[in-house]
């Protein structure tokens, strides 16, 4: 499948019909859940199937489209300045914070290409390599664990995103997590607190245990 950065460079006109029907992929998703049809995407979108399938062959390229809009929009300028700066645990905490961001705003798309790795490694290979420079300046000086690999950071993230199921959608109760990871990953855990704690949505734990 054509990944979304392969994509030839379009005219004004067509570029503009791609940027409504993403936009529209998205709003769908986040009402309607991962199973709405492209002829709601379409409508929403205000163009005819015709021109939704000539940009987009079916679902899964038009959510991968609009998840990799999202990253580079929302995470690669983070990525961007985290390696600019001194602080490299910093910088790759900051890189996680704004993945999450994605993810808890967008979780229906995630849902709609759950399990298919291959595809998300393709639209994130960026933002993997960002972290694997962030781990490495980090453990140089001496801020995170030496015996933390990019591997770990990559099943990390993955646990934090599949976390996201538990929580009130478009919430930042990814924070909490997110703060437990950076205590597990520096070589010297935080003295800030952790971020308040928030309920698992239709769940009462109290009662199960």
């Amino acid at each position: 499948m054509e990944q979304p950065s392969e994509r030839k460079p379009l005219r004004a006109d067509a570029a503009r019909n791609v940027d409504k029907i993403i936009t529209a992929a998205r709003q769908c998703f986040r009402e309607h859940g991962p199973e709405v049809p492209l002829q709601t995407i379409a409508n929403t979108a205000g163009v005819g199937p015709a021109t939704l399938f000539r940009n987009f062959s079916d679902k899964e390229q038009l959510v991968l489209a609009a998840l990799s809009r999202q990253l580079r929009q929302h995470v690669d300028p983070v990525a961007a300045t985290a390696l600019d700066g001194m602080d490299a645990a910093e910088g790759l905490i900051n890189v996680i914070d704004a993945v999450m961001q994605v993810a808890s705003e967008d979780a229906n798309l995630l849902d709609a290409v759950a399990g298919r790795r291959g595809l998300l490694i393709g639209i994130t290979r960026g933002i993997i390599g960002s972290m694997a420079t962030l781990l490495e300046r980090g453990q140089g000086q001496g801020s995170l664990r030496r015996d933390i690999t990019i591997e770990d950071m990559v099943r990390l993230v993955a646990m934090l995103i599949g976390a996201v199921d538990t929580m009130e959608p478009g919430s930042a109760a990814w924070k909490r997590p997110v703060a437990l990871v950076e205590d597990a990953i520096r070589t010297e855990r935080p003295t800030r607190p952790l971020p308040e704690q928030s309920g698992i949505p239709g769940v009462t734990l109290t009662e199960a245990l």
